[in-house]
């Protein structure tokens, strides 16, 4: 995108969202980001006895299981130095990040093969390892904000090498016996979607020399496999030549996990001045936000079926946080790229149903879980799946976007 097309798209922007509005959304994102869910995690999650941290959190904040989670380790440690690097220097946050970075380095790999765990107890013993590396990919860019903030050369060595082990094991897992047998061979959206995202963190932080080679891959292998022009739909999980598998597997959709990887090429486009890359990611959120976004009672459900059949997974019509934080930052960037006012009533819609449900007012932060209708479901703030991640990148996210032109 050239710069002239970027005040374009911000002076059109004006027309339809005034500088109150748009202050008032600054504000919003800022004041939660900085007042209330780094103060809520910073205050309950951080294991000052044996390192690292604790997001297993009832709705007060009281830990209420001990176990951790290797994913929330790397999350919350790429946070804090994101945080440190784009937003202030607060001494705070890069103690905290460099707490973080001690626990994955003294815990969280297997000597025996390299690879990352997945679930420790308290003390950093090993509990269990997935068959996926994932582990490594938020490791990676946990490390890379760290070289970034302290120009140490190992944390940029540790960066890569997470990288490359993420990369590697995906790409030809080793030591592990697949989920599946060779009856029905499959390929999922996750590894190229999160290839990508990981390859954009590092090359800000430690210019990652091939970050555009696993970008442009990665974007490619979505494009030929997971988008359906035909059906007008993200597919999840194609057959390995990417034909459609119909099966439950195969028919499942998560519009969040999709609209996700659509902002990820959005920015991508943004970065380049790609207009293909910018019109790829928008049209992946036209298709699944109308698929996704539930018309009854609003916010986007979790599963449905491509062909509109009954889906297999119990909680297909609940309302997690996460889908809902990721349409919040598609819905905005898409606007901010286009100009075309329906991303700015999406973008309305999505901000103001997730600020009425999931906020908690009495102790701050969000619930994770609602039912359809937008009633809590659990209280649980944190688990081994939610933690200082989607919620604050979310805030961050939309601050800085909002923040960058003024109309």
């Amino acid at each position: 995108m050239t710069h002239h097309r970027v005040k374009r798209a911000w002076k059109y922007k004006a027309e339809i969202m005034d500088e109150l509005r748009r202050n008032q959304l600054i504000a919003t994102y800022r004041d939660g980001l900085l007042n209330d869910t780094l103060p809520f995690w910073i205050t309950h999650s951080v294991d000052r006895q044996h390192g690292g941290f604790m997001t297993s959190l009832n709705r007060d904040g009281t830990v209420i299981d001990t176990d951790k989670s290797v994913w929330q380790q790397g999350r919350f440690t790429w946070l804090l130095g994101e945080l440190y690097n784009n937003v202030e220097q607060r001494d705070e946050w890069l103690e905290l990040a460099k707490h973080g970075a001690e626990f994955l380095d003294q815990h969280c790999f297997d000597p025996s093969d390299g690879r990352m765990w997945f679930h420790l107890a308290r003390d950093g013993s090993p509990i269990r390892k997935r068959r996926y590396a994932f582990s490594e990919s938020f490791a990676a860019i946990a490390y890379g904000e760290l070289a970034k903030a302290t120009g140490e050369d190992r944390y940029a060595e540790r960066a890569q090498q997470t990288f490359q082990r993420f990369i590697d094991h995906n790409l030809n897992p080793q030591g592990t016996q697949s989920k599946y047998t060779a009856t029905r061979p499959t390929r999922d959206m996750g590894f190229p979607m999160i290839t990508i995202v990981t390859a954009q963190q590092l090359r800000g932080s430690i210019e990652l020399a091939n970050a555009d080679e696993w970008i442009d891959r990665s974007i490619d292998d979505i494009r030929q496999h997971h988008i359906k022009p035909d059906i007008q739909c993200v597919m999840e999980t194609v057959q390995a030549d990417g034909g459609l598998l119909d099966h439950f597997d195969g028919r499942t959709l998560n519009p969040g996990h999709a609209i996700e990887c659509a902002w990820f090429i959005m920015q991508e486009g943004k970065i380049r001045g790609d207009q293909g890359l910018i019109q790829t990611g928008c049209q992946m959120l036209d298709w699944m936000w109308q698929r996704g976004w539930d018309q009854e009672h609003g916010g986007l459900l979790y599963f449905v079926d491509v062909n509109g059949l009954p889906v297999q997974e119990y909680w297909h019509d609940m309302k997690f946080w996460w889908p809902q934080c990721e349409a919040i930052i598609a819905t905005l960037l898409a606007f901010q790229l286009t100009g075309d006012p329906k991303y700015a009533d999406w973008h309305r819609q999505i901000h103001e149903w997730a600020h009425d449900h999931f906020p908690d007012p009495q102790h701050g932060e969000w619930f994770g879980y609602l039912h359809r209708d937008g009633s809590v479901s659990s209280q649980l703030k944190g688990n081994r799946w939610k933690g200082p991640f989607h919620m604050p990148r979310m805030q961050m996210t939309c601050w800085q976007m909002l923040s960058e032109q003024s109309p």
